[in-house]
């Protein structure tokens, strides 16, 4: 029905169609009211101090598979990049949103989240029986836990969690709605890895999948007292290493394209501020083209490209009206002559066997984020000449 509708529809609708159809079947988070409260809150009180603010998107969202969910999709996103660069827009006097998929990292934990050690390891026991750092961490740790109270203390950084594809597009537009008010001074900064499909809720089954037909047998079954024929297969379930049947059924997942809501964002939801969109790759030999088509699709502000293999070393950003910019730590003989690359190279990716081993001696979003600042003040600056004119 959908699929008419939309052959029916001129295509400058077609947008609005499918967040109406979207929305409509894919029930908010039960906290959406409540996020709603406190993103509306603190965007007020820094819209009114005239404070830039960035909403920053950061892991991965999942997609459920049952709607009393035990199986989904996920992906490999801890949230780094988003997480990492929230401390730096701090740094840089931005208040932020982090819209984070619920237990990914987190700006200031980050730094003892996921680490090769447990949290416990950078802690020793102290005098009459007080926790302290271990003394060879204590310094970093207290810089770590100043920033974090700072930010806390003055109401700069506002956490917003959400777990699955369908949460994330509803705090997603809400919050973007939310921030209207600040202009051209809102940025929306979208590191989050988005599923691009979905099992729409009218495909998605009640309860657990079940892997034999054990549960079907039984519903069939016209007695409580008659033993379905195949439960024995349920008891012994692939314990087998080659059963004379097949103990457990196969699963054929139908799954629907997310609705690309971007345009929808640039538009509708919040046509004044900055948008930044993320692009992941793996084939070196498509990832500016790839860039460049999103930004001209969703008539957008910066896409910041990356490599899987060397998302931690470079990026490049895709703007409209500017050549494409390469960000990236230098490495080798260049980190020791302080020497440029190769005009030859200075456009295209890094081999990631000429890399390093082992993670940058730095963040590359340290250099990410004030590139997007200078960014963001040429845009306000663009935009206000435009209200003045």
């Amino acid at each position: 029905m959908l699929s008419q509708i939309q052959s029916e529809t001129p295509p400058n609708n077609l947008a609005a169609l499918a967040e109406t159809h979207y929305f409509a079947a894919n029930p908010p988070p039960k906290d959406l009211d409540k996020h709603v409260a406190l993103a509306r809150s603190f965007i007020n009180y820094h819209s009114a101090a005239g404070r830039r603010l960035v909403l920053i998107t950061s892991g991965g969202t999942t997609v459920p598979l049952e709607k009393q969910t035990v199986r989904f999709i996920d992906n490999f996103s801890a949230g780094t990049r988003g997480a990492t660069s929230a401390e730096y827009f701090l740094e840089a006097g931005y208040a932020v949103i982090f819209l984070h998929r619920q237990f990914s990292l987190l700006p200031f934990s980050r730094h003892y989240s996921h680490a090769t050690d447990c949290f416990l390891d950078f802690l020793r026991e102290g005098p009459n029986g007080s926790v302290v750092a271990r003394d060879e961490d204590a310094a970093k740790m207290l810089h770590v836990l100043r920033k974090y109270h700072d930010a806390r203390d003055r109401n700069m950084l506002l956490l917003l969690p959400f777990v699955s594809i369908s949460d994330y597009l509803h705090e997603l537009r809400s919050v973007a709605r939310l921030m209207r008010p600040l202009g051209p001074r809102g940025l929306l900064y979208l590191a989050a890895a988005v599923s691009d499909f979905f099992v729409p809720p009218d495909r998605m089954s009640e309860h657990k999948i079940q892997s034999t037909d054990a549960a079907d047998a039984f519903k069939r079954s016209k007695s409580a007292n008659s033993r379905p024929a195949n439960e024995e297969e349920e008891t012994f379930d692939n314990f087998d290493s080659s059963p004379a049947v097949p103990r457990s059924k196969s699963l054929v997942i139908d799954l629907d394209p997310v609705p690309k809501f971007l345009k929808n964002l640039v538009e509708g939801w919040s046509p004044e501020g900055m948008i930044v969109s993320f692009k992941l790759e793996t084939d070196p030999s498509i990832l500016v083209h790839k860039a460049r088509l999103s930004l001209d699709r969703y008539q957008h502000h910066l896409v910041i490209g990356n490599l899987l293999a060397t998302r931690k070393w470079e990026v490049v950003f895709v703007s409209p009206g500017n050549p494409d910019r390469w960000i990236r730590i230098p490495s080798g003989r260049e980190a020791e002559s302080n020497a440029s690359l190769a005009d030859t190279e200075k456009d295209k990716p890094v081999d990631p066997k000429s890399l390093p081993e082992g993670e940058p001696e730095m963040e590359i979003e340290s250099l990410i984020i004030p590139a997007v600042q200078d960014l963001h003040s040429r845009y306000i600056q663009t935009f206000e000449e435009k209200e003045q004119a």
